[in-house]
């Protein structure tokens, strides 16, 4: 997949949630805090589905499950998605500058195979 249609498809997705909003009026509540707090929502739900399993892999997740898990991973996506577009973040850029910042914190010739933080080293 190449950047340009990442971001398009990005584009899309944001127009089809905000379609969805729209439809229903709920822009008036979808403050960044509230969009923030729902998405933390979200993002706990989909943990618990992970809770008692030894690994979380997907062979621990029958269909049922993991089908879920598919939904609620869709839903944290949706809510960044929606808080992105509240800030006016693009979240391609966002992930492309940070994943900059992150080689220059952890080198992997210095990590490679180690969990520790960068500043534990």
């Amino acid at each position: 997949m190449t950047e340009d249609s990442q971001s398009s498809d990005f584009v899309k997705l944001r127009e089809v949630i905000r379609i969805f909003v729209a439809e229903r009026d709920w822009d008036q509540f979808h403050t960044p805090k509230n969009l923030s707090a729902a998405l933390c929502v979200e993002a706990a739900e989909l943990l618990e589905h992970f809770q008692w399993l030894k690994t979380g892999n997907k062979d621990e997740l029958n269909e049922a499950k993991f089908e879920q898990v598919r939904h609620e991973m869709a839903d944290v996506l949706v809510y960044l998605v929606r808080l992105a577009d509240k800030l006016d973040v693009d979240l391609i850029a966002a992930v492309d500058e940070k994943m900059e910042i992150n080689r220059a914190k952890y080198p992997a010739e210095k990590v490679r195979g180690d969990a520790r933080k960068y500043s534990e080293y």
